[in-house]
């Protein structure tokens, strides 16, 4: 059976009208995550920490660099990751390998050595961008074409996600800093083992989602194999001499982070055009890929403010925030789990409000200018605070609650809707490719906000606050200003009685 034809599909409804297959992803995707951000709450921390305190005794500026280029990789690897599912691998595969190079990488990372630790590094790169955009794409899979469902079945599976960014902070953060580092990365490299176990035992509940590469020809599987095997070759040998170029005192890590901001741009400028160009599409596909193109810059811009949660705001957790409950400290790490915590109050909320509104909902770029408009207030917020800190006191912390919750209903307006627009709007021979390209949108913005946080000593708190609030605020009123030409865009393509998704 080709499972690309949706007609020959049986659905399943069987979890209170949502497939069983949501569950199984709901649960690998918790682990996954659980180890994910239980070792970036503890990152940046335990790169500015003194060799004698266990850390690796990084400067601020090195740190960012390397937090920064880590994270951005982690999501960048989604586009290689995606065009392997959709020609090679198949999605199901895709997870189950990704998985297990994931674990891998926070074990080795737990040796605690520095060789170990960028060789961890790579290994959890390699294993999320097998990982992130097919287990994504194949909640997608999980409902039929134009179900009214979807929406909030990414809504479910995105608390799954927060329920993993919750504990595993708080694991992994209180391991890590009051017992030993190497037992919070190991934690996490636990996690992701139990993931893994939950997508074997169960996986037979997902049924047609993810089984077979989508972009597998009849006739061109030994020439896709060749070509895919030659590409992951020239990355290989890209990796390795950049390495050799470190290791030699060629370049630093900070010329590298520098160099590869100005190629992360330049590849996403080149990946549109090639998915542009580089396919046939009919009137209405391509005006689907200009919507895609447009919600990605608007996710950059957002994720280059919100991921500051694991740079800038947690060195101003660690240093200008009063920590101390019930006459004990807490982990600065902790303040990582409260935009999880918050997501998981209001995840019902929003899902049940998008259900209720049906077609009078928001489109997708009047959402997305909503998310960027309270990420711009939350670093307001932020303002605020950094200067009551002027003087090297320290304020409560309310004020990063305060942020926090602010930028997580910016989250709920604009990140489960995202994957949701991606799945719905991208044609089908390549939907793997594209949740890949979404995940570029990640990788922009995660390295936008590394390189945030290099600036934490170079800048004034309010300056550096003040400019994320600036760019967020701007492009949200210039996403408000799309919400009618990009709809009008929609209804030009699809033709009458098409149905289009609102944009």
């Amino acid at each position: 059976m080709n499972i690309t034809d949706a007609s020959e599909i049986r659905y399943d409804t069987r979890l209170a009208g949502h497939p069983t297959g949501l569950l199984v992803l709901f649960f690998t995707e918790l682990w996954e995550r659980f180890s994910y951000y239980g070792m970036r709450g503890i990152l940046i921390l335990y790169l500015v920490t003194g060799i004698d305190a266990g850390g690796l005794g990084f400067d601020v500026a090195l740190a960012g660099a390397v937090y920064g280029l880590y994270t951005s990789m982690v999501y960048l690897a989604g586009v290689p990751g995606g065009w392997l599912s959709d020609r090679i691998f198949g999605q199901r595969r895709s997870v189950l390998y990704g998985g297990i190079l994931i674990a891998l990488g926070h074990f080795t990372i737990a040796l605690q050595s520095l060789p170990a630790f960028y060789s961890g590094l790579g290994l959890i790169v390699l294993g999320t961008g097998l990982l992130k955009p097919n287990i994504s794409a194949m909640v997608g899979q999980l409902y039929r074409p134009g179900d009214a469902r979807r929406d909030a079945g990414f809504t479910i599976f995105y608390m799954g996600i927060n329920l993993g960014a919750l504990f595993g902070p708080l694991a992994c953060g209180w391991l890590a800093e009051k017992v030993a580092w190497h037992y919070g990365f190991g934690v996490a490299g636990l996690g992701m083992v139990l993931g893994l176990a939950v997508y074997i035992v169960f996986g037979g509940a997902l049924r047609h989602a993810g089984t077979k590469p989508a972009g597998m020809g009849s006739g061109d599987d030994r020439a896709t194999r060749l070509r895919a095997l030659a590409g992951g070759g020239v990355l290989a040998l890209s990796a390795v001499a950049v390495i050799l170029l470190i290791g030699y005192g060629v370049m630093t890590v900070v010329d590298l982070a520098n160099a590869f901001g100005v190629v992360l741009v330049g590849l996403a400028v080149v990946f549109f055009g090639w998915v542009f160009v580089g396919f046939r599409w009919t009137r209405e596909q391509r005006n689907r890929l200009i919507i895609i193109a447009i919600l990605f810059v608007g996710a950059a811009v957002f994720w280059s403010g919100y991921e500051q949660a694991g740079s800038s705001l947690t060195l101003f957790a660690n240093e200008h925030t009063n920590r101390v409950l019930n006459g004990q400290e807490f982990p600065a790490s902790w303040f990582q789990s409260v935009p999880a915590f918050y997501v998981l109050l209001l995840s019902l909320v929003f899902a049940v409000l998008w259900t209720a509104l049906g077609g009078r909902q928001p489109g997708y770029v009047a959402k997305f200018a909503l998310g960027l408009g309270f990420l711009g207030a939350g670093f307001a917020v932020m303002i605020a605070a950094a200067m009551r800190v002027a003087d090297g006191s320290q304020v409560g912390p309310g004020w990063l609650l305060g942020a926090y919750f602010l930028h997580v209903v910016g989250e709920m307006c604009l990140s489960p809707i995202g994957l949701a627009a991606v799945t719905r709007l991208a044609p089908q021979r390549v939907t793997s490719t594209m949740m890949g390209a979404w995940f570029l949108a990640s990788s922009v913005g995660s390295y936008f906000a590394g390189r945030a946080a290099g600036l934490y000593e170079s800048l004034s708190l309010p300056v550096l606050f003040g400019l994320s609030a600036l760019v967020a605020l701007v492009v949200g009123l210039l996403f408000a200003a799309l919400i009618r030409p990009t709809r009008r865009l929609l209804e030009r393509g699809s033709g009458p009685g098409a149905g289009a998704p609102s944009s």
